[in-house]
């Protein structure tokens, strides 16, 4: 298994697939380094050199964030809402729909463990 920036991409499946298992890349993103580096997005993840490699973790450490940079500062974000007490922070701290879905039913966004909620009496 080829290792990009830390994380072991899958090598039996094309290039522009195996690229997406990074946090913060998707396929248009995925698409665009392949362009840039001038790979074929047909070739499989095993198929790439040492320095194609190498290449890889230069352009995805510079020129995009990825993984633990993108982490940290999508956290910092939910942090900063939380701090200044906007509507959306109070949602995310307590773990209710943030984006207007209703809660009534089907809201599943919760997080943690299941609370079963217990029968009314008649």
């Amino acid at each position: 298994m080829p290792r990009v920036i830390g994380i072991d991409i899958p090598d039996n499946k094309r290039l522009e697939i195996s690229l997406t298992y990074l946090f913060g890349v998707g396929r248009a993103v995925s698409n665009e380094i392949i362009q840039k580096l001038g790979l074929n997005k047909d070739m499989r993840a095993r198929e790439l050199t040492e320095e194609q490699i190498a290449q890889l973790n230069a352009i995805l450490s510079t020129d995009y964030m990825v993984e633990g940079d993108l982490r940290r500062q999508i956290q910092n974000n939910i942090k900063r809402l939380i701090g200044i007490h906007s509507y959306r922070g109070m949602r995310h701290k307590v773990g209710l729909p943030v984006r207007g879905q209703r809660t009534r039913t089907n809201a599943r966004t919760r997080k943690g463990k299941r609370k079963t909620v217990a029968n009314k009496k008649i």
